[in-house]
């Protein structure tokens, strides 16, 4: 039987059970979210109770950079993302800070596309992100990234925006993060359905104004729609005010 480990949700709990399993000396068939896994008759589940003695020892030797990338390829949606953070830790332990260059290792070489693939969307959000004012005096965003980037984008907001009050939905995961001049806060609907989310009286004349400018300095004869999307993705434009009305041509 296949013995397939299980951790809870987080990277902090799947490092822990990695950890673990390298403190053991253990290689597991797989490793699974336990929230998401669904059991079968030929695995055995196992979700062992976890105690790490030389956890510090096992932190210096795999070093930040590669915690860094691990923790940016379990934000994508590759279903054996686990096993391929386990591989990732375990060579980073024979080769620490060189681990990224052993590009023949498989599991390496996934691990860096992962990684970049989540540093890719994150920084084309920070463009494509946009704000609207809402009634109660606070900025309102919604986005559909591939990946699991909220966080990300929320502390680069958080330092951007830091005098601002604002909330930014993943409408796909049905996740929100809300900023309140201090601190961030991570909720989910149940949350926020009090909130109004409703468009300030300005908001529409700022939104039009806007639309007006993109469209007055754009020109015709030198439109190219298949340059246009290589820079901003089609499957953003929901979401980009400029870019709403061609998208609901479209769709």
């Amino acid at each position: 039987m296949n013995n397939i480990y299980l951790y809870e949700d987080t990277f902090a709990n799947l490092l822990d059970l990695i950890f673990y399993l390298l403190s053991e000396k253990i290689k597991p068939d797989n490793i699974k979210d336990e929230n998401n896994y669904q059991p079968d008759l030929l695995s055995n589940e196992i979700k062992p109770v976890i105690k790490i003695k030389n956890k510090k020892e096992l932190l210096t030797k795999i070093g930040w950079e590669n915690l860094k990338l691990c923790h940016y390829a379990f934000r994508t949606n590759d279903p054996n993302k686990e096993l391929i953070i386990y591989y990732y830790l375990l060579n980073s332990l024979k080769y620490e800070n060189n681990t990224k260059y052993m590009r023949n290792l498989k599991c390496v070489n996934k691990t860096l596309k992962l990684a970049h693939y989540v540093s890719r969307e994150n920084h084309k959000f920070k463009g494509f992100l946009r704000f609207k004012e809402m009634e109660n005096n606070f900025l309102y965003a919604e986005i559909e990234p591939e990946n699991d980037i909220l966080d990300l984008l929320a502390n680069h907001f958080k330092k951007r925006l830091s005098n601002e009050r604002w909330l930014i939905k993943d409408q796909k995961r049905k996740k929100y993060c809300f900023y309140n001049q201090k601190k961030l806060y991570f909720l989910d609907e149940k949350d926020v359905i009090k909130l109004n989310l409703e468009l300030s009286k300005n908001e529409k004349n700022v939104e039009n104004l806007w639309c007006c400018f993109f469209k007055t300095i754009a020109i015709k004869e030198r439109e190219n729609k298949k340059c246009q999307m290589n820079f901003m993705p089609k499957k953003y434009w929901k979401n980009i005010i400029e870019m709403e009305e061609e998208y609901e041509k479209d769709n």
